[in-house]
């Protein structure tokens, strides 16, 4: 706990900020019942009512609480994307340590999926996946995860190219260890910390990816409140000059500002490098 509170002490502004953020989001995320003056879906008034003491940040194209579909739009896109990119590096890591463990074929037959799957725009295939199956919730988060995978996976297969070639691997295979504890006990540990910090990036890359889809109308579906949608939503405001469609744009923008300034730090501190 000390080597904790000491490393977040020297930690530079722009952590601490990034920590702040995140940690706002969560709490906003977790609270958001308690925090919020309606229910995510209630019509509590007319369509674009202006700011006011009874409407902080006015309503919604339906009359709903702009305050409040802003608090649950944090719940559900970042609640989403989090379990989305948990799943997209269970698939990436995983695949990718077998191909760089096992080589041969397995290593050839799972770098040309991954490449077929690559060589697509993610968003175009992403689109045209869920024109197809649906836009479910379960079926968004596997689909996203499916396709972010392959990122994962070069990453995971890279770094594991390099580590099952060093000495300890080597004896743990004459030990007799099994490819499962060889990928628990020597490849993870190793490969751990390039992996937390990209995991900060695809986080940042699939909640964009979400609030794209959902903006497109293939995303999270109404009424569940989503940023995307809500940017879309309420888009015909800007063109009275009322700023109100840019606050859930914003809160997205600040996110990624935020985990971006923790992985750099995150980066910083695991190559070692000492601030002059």
């Amino acid at each position: 706990m000390q080597d904790a509170l000491r490393l977040l002490r020297s930690s530079p502004w722009s952590a601490r900020f990034g920590m702040f953020v995140v940690l706002f989001y969560v709490f906003m995320a977790t609270f958001a019942p308690v925090l919020t003056p309606y229910g995510e879906s209630e019509i509590v008034a007319a369509e674009y009512e202006p700011w006011s003491s009874e409407f902080l940040l006015g309503t919604d194209n339906l009359g709903r609480d702009m305050l409040t579909r802003l608090i649950y739009g944090a719940r559900n896109t970042i609640g989403i994307a989090l379990v989305t990119t948990v799943l997209a590096f269970l698939i990436g890591s995983v695949t990718g340590f077998l191909a760089a463990t096992l080589g041969g074929w397995t290593d050839q037959a799972i770098s040309r999926v991954v490449d077929i799957l690559m060589a697509i725009p993610q968003l175009i295939f992403a689109l045209l996946i869920l024109t197809i199956v649906g836009t479910a919730i379960p079926v968004l988060v596997v689909v996203i995860a499916v396709l972010d995978s392959t990122r994962v996976f070069r990453l995971a297969r890279a770094v594991a190219m390099n580590i099952v070639v060093m000495d300890y691997v080597e004896v743990a295979r004459l030990r007799g260890e099994g490819l499962w504890w060889i990928m628990r006990r020597e490849l993870l540990p190793n490969a751990l910390p390039p992996l937390v910090a990209e995991f900060g990036l695809r986080f940042c890359f699939v909640f964009l990816l979400l609030s794209a889809l959902s903006f497109l109308g293939l995303g999270i579906q109404p009424p569940t409140a989503d940023w995307g949608s809500m940017v879309r939503d309420n888009a015909t405001l800007i063109t009275f000059g009322d700023f109100t469609p840019i606050l859930p744009a914003a809160s997205i923008a600040l996110l990624t500002v935020g985990v971006n300034f923790i992985v750099d730090w995150f980066l910083h501190q695991t190559a070692g490098l000492k601030d002059e």
